[in-house]
C-alpha cells in the first residue's frame, strides 16, 4: 500500500481469511490535504527505534495529560495549556502512527486496526471525563457527549465492515479540526475571566440547575454529535434497506 498525500481515500479495512485490505478510509476534512503532508514529513524524519505502537501509546499520554489538566483546571484554570499541550501530543500520537507504518511499509492492518481503535475509546472516555471532573462543565453533560460520541464511532465501524468505509469526517470536521477547536476554547477560557465566571441559574421541573458558559458549549456539542448520528443512521438504514430488500418487494 503506497503513501497517499493528496488523496482523501486510503485502503485500512481487512480481508480476515486474506490478511488484506479491502475497505477504504474516507478523511475529507478542511485541513486533510496539508495535514497528510506534514505527517509524511514527520514520518519520514522519525528515529529508528520509534515505532507505530509506540507512537499509539504516545497519543494515549496524551489524552491522558488532556484529562489530568481539565480535572485540575477547577482549581486552577491555567491547566487548561497542560489540556493544550496534551492536544497536541496527543495528535502526534494518534496522527502520525499510521502514517509511519505506510512510510515503513510495516503496515499490520489486522493488529493495527484493532490496537488503534481499542485505544481511541479509551483515549476519548478519559478526554470526556476529565471535562466532567473539570467543574467546568457538569459531569453528566461530558458523559452525556461522550456516549453520543462513542454511538457514532460504532456506526463507522459497522459500516467500515459493511459498506468497507470508514469515514472519519463530518461537516468537513475531522479529528485535528476538533482538537484545534478545543486548543482556541481553553485559549479561550484560560485568558478571558468573564467567560469562566459566567453561570445562570434556573429551575426545571422543580429543581434549580447552574449552567457555566461550558455546560451551554457542551450540550450544543451534545446535540450537534445527536443530528449526525440521527441522520448518519438514516441515510445508513435506507441504503441497506435498497441493498438488502424485504423478500418479494424487489
Amino acid at each position: 500500500m503506497g503513501i497517499l498525500i493528496e488523496s482523501t481515500i486510503e485502503i485500512i479495512s481487512f480481508d480476515m481469511e486474506n490478511n488484506k485490505a479491502d475497505a477504504v478510509r474516507i478523511q475529507t476534512s478542511v485541513l486533510n490535504a496539508l495535514e497528510k503532508k506534514v505527517l509524511v514529513w514527520l514520518a519520514q524524519r522519525q528515529p529508528r527505534w520509534m515505532t507505530s505502537d509506540i507512537l499509539t501509546y504516545i497519543g494515549t499520554f496524551g489524552a491522558l495529560v488532556i484529562a489530568v489538566g481539565y480535572a485540575l483546571a477547577g482549581r486552577n484554570i491555567n491547566f487548561l495549556w497542560l489540556s493544550s499541550l496534551g492536544f497536541v501530543i496527543n495528535w502526534y500520537g494518534d496522527s502520525l502512527d499510521g502514517t509511519l507504518a505506510r512510510v515503513r511499509k510495516t503496515q499490520r492492518p489486522i493488529y493495527g486496526y484493532y490496537l488503534d481503535h481499542t485505544i481511541d475509546a479509551i483515549n476519548e472516555v478519559m478526554i470526556f471525563v476529565g471535562v466532567g471532573l473539570s467543574g467546568l462543565m457538569h459531569l453528566e453533560i461530558a458523559l452525556l457527549a461522550l456516549v453520543m460520541y462513542l454511538l457514532i464511532t460504532i456506526n463507522v465501524s459497522i459500516n467500515a465492515h459493511l459498506k468497507k468505509e470508514f469515514k472519519l469526517t463530518y461537516a468537513s470536521m475531522g479529528p485535528t479540526e476538533f482538537r484545534i477547536i478545543m486548543i482556541i476554547i481553553n485559549t479561550l477560557f484560560a485568558t478571558i475571566s468573564p467567560l469562566r465566571e459566567f453561570s445562570h441559574s434556573f429551575v426545571l421541573f422543580g429543581s434549580e440547575f447552574t449552567f457555566k458558559t461550558l455546560d451551554y458549549i457542551g450540550i450544543v456539542i451534545v446535540i450537534i454529535l445527536a443530528i449526525i448520528h440521527l441522520t448518519t443512521v438514516r441515510n445508513d438504514i435506507k441504503g441497506y434497506a435498497e441493498i438488502d430488500p424485504m423478500p418479494g418487494r424487489e
